[in-house]
Formats: C-alpha cells, sequence, structure tokens
C-alpha cells in the first residue's frame, strides 16, 4: 500500500494514456528481469518520480514541449487586457514617434 501512496502523487501529473502506458512498462521490466510485477513496481515509481521531481527542477524554456509552450503563450495573450484604446495615426507616425523638433518653434 505503501507503493500506492508515492504513486498517488506521481500519477495526478499524468494523462490515462500515460498511466497505462507506464503500466506496460512496468510488465516489460518484470519479464525482462524475470521478477513479479510487486517486486519491478517500487523501483520503477521511485525511478519515475526521481526523474518527474528533475524535471519540475528544470525551468519551463528548457523542458516545456510544443503544445505547453503554445498553451502557456495563450494564457499569458489572454491575461492583456482587451478594452485598451489603440493608438492614433499620429502616435504611430514618425513624427509622433520621434516628436520631431523641426517642426517646432524654439
Amino acid at each position: 500500500m505503501g507503493n500506492n501512496n508515492n504513486n498517488n502523487q506521481i500519477l495526478p501529473l499524468l494523462t490515462e494514456a500515460d498511466r497505462q502506458e507506464l503500466e506496460g512498462v512496468v510488465q516489460v521490466l518484470a519479464n525482462v528481469t524475470k521478477l513479479p510485477v510487486e517486486v519491478v513496481k517500487p523501483h520503477f515509481d521511485a525511478l519515475l518520480k526521481q526523474l518527474m521531481k528533475s524535471k519540475q527542477d528544470q525551468p519551463f524554456y528548457k523542458t516545456a514541449t510544443a503544445l505547453e509552450w503554445i498553451t502557456a503563450f495563450r494564457e499569458w495573450a489572454q491575461s492583456h487586457r482587451r478594452d485598451t484604446p489603440l493608438l492614433s495615426e499620429y502616435a504611430l507616425s514618425r513624427a509622433g514617434i520621434y516628436d520631431d523638433d523641426e517642426n517646432e518653434d524654439i
């Protein structure tokens, strides 16, 4: 039962497909090592926990998938106000940007 507690901390981070795939990996390891699943699983869970923790310790830009980048960008974009007034044509013109002194009387 202690193994399930360790596993429960990791599994909420994973999709159902990932969980099924990991169960398959445990079965393959049990087959290769000729050890029962009950013996292999605690070792595999410890390794998985260590790998997940090392990923969490790294910065987002080193570990993010393309989908995670897209999701983060969309969340960032949606966090901005949408009722901000647009700049005028003058504000976007050269004179508006640089406020040319030659147009002003000193």
